[in-house]
């Protein structure tokens, strides 16, 4: 009897053991604390929209005061998760920014797993058919236009992780409804793994930004597989991040080599620009965050450490209105 109450024992506190290990690889690994919700001044909704026969869901922020005639931003979230969860991820930059600015966000809500964008691998179905994701962001666009009164030719589009690849497919196969994009964490499918059509010839381009970490371990800086330790997520192949840029450049017949800046090394991270520009209202830029990880860099937020490192700079919101506001000063000296 005693021997047996002894392998009891000795089973319940290796038992408690692995618990308590478990619980700090989690801590350690996964866990991160949400930043402080700020004082914001206007008022953020859920609504919902159908089409295609589903019941799509989203948030809307408005800041107090906006006035007819601003510009739109859509934020969309990675692979399982929520317009709410990346609003906590973003750090609440873009409500923050469309405060000081004076624009709209919205917070748009996959259906299945992941958005449907130009990979083939991924959980792109519902109900026995692949989700029209396209067809939902346009259909939403067109309206908030109407309910908000926002400037139709202000329209953006940005994403992390999952988001990033679906504003890619937003820039290729619908340009003429998003004056620019901003991907991260995200890069073009190879051609083994792209499934998109891009629009044809004589149809207006769309400005692209990519934002990627070179020490992002899911989305390769240098391109290959896609995946998180290649158990948890399965993405495809990729091109590299320059290649990306690249691509995006000779969609929109930007010829040449792009003109390039660096910032000073702080801890550990810096961050390299490349921009392809000619005189027309298009341009592309990459920002490659040497020291960084999977996920969009700002002040608030410290990513899980599985995602590899977390700069707490650039501010990537704030780098990305900008590069959208530019555009939007291009459009109007047109």
């Amino acid at each position: 009897m005693r021997r047996v109450l002894r392998i009891l024992r000795f089973c319940l506190l290796s038992l408690l053991a692995l618990v308590a290990l478990g619980g700090a690889l989690f801590g350690y690994f996964i866990y991160s604390p949400a930043p402080e919700v700020p004082q914001l001044s206007g008022a953020l909704t859920k609504n919902s929209i159908e089409v295609a026969g589903l019941k799509r869901t989203y948030l809307t922020y408005v800041p107090r005061g906006l006035t007819k005639g601003a510009p739109l931003v859509m934020v969309m979230h990675g692979s399982g998760e929520n317009g709410a969860q990346i609003r906590i991820e973003t750090g609440y930059g873009f409500e923050r920014l469309a405060d000081e600015h004076g624009f709209a966000v919205v917070y748009p809500d996959s259906y299945s797993f992941d958005w449907d964008d130009c990979s083939k691998v991924g959980d792109f179905s519902a109900n026995g058919r692949e989700v029209d994701d396209v067809g939902f962001l346009s259909a939403l666009t067109d309206k908030l236009i109407t309910d908000i009164s926002v400037d139709r030719s202000r329209v953006f589009a940005t994403g992390v992780s999952a988001g990033g690849f679906m504003s890619i497919r937003l820039a290729l196969e619908v340009p003429s409804r998003f004056r620019a994009v901003a991907a991260v964490s995200a890069n073009v499918p190879t051609p083994e793994n792209f499934k998109c059509k891009p629009a044809g010839l004589g149809t207006p381009g769309t400005s692209v930004m990519i934002m990627n970490g070179t020490k992002d371990p899911l989305v390769p800086f240098n391109g290959g597989e896609s995946n998180l330790l290649g158990l948890f997520y399965k993405g495809g192949n990729v091109r590299s991040s320059r290649e990306s840029g690249q691509y995006f450049a000779d969609l929109n017949h930007l010829v040449g080599t792009p003109a390039t800046k660096q910032t000073p090394v702080v801890d550990g991270v810096s961050v390299e620009q490349f921009f392809w520009r000619n005189d027309s209202k298009v341009e592309v830029e990459l920002v490659a965050i040497h020291g960084g990880g999977h996920g969009i860099p700002q002040p608030y937020f410290r990513r899980p450490r599985l995602l590899g490192p977390s700069p707490m700079a650039p501010n990537g919101p704030a780098m990305i209105w900008a590069f959208f506001e530019r555009q939007s000063i291009a459009e109007a000296l047109k």
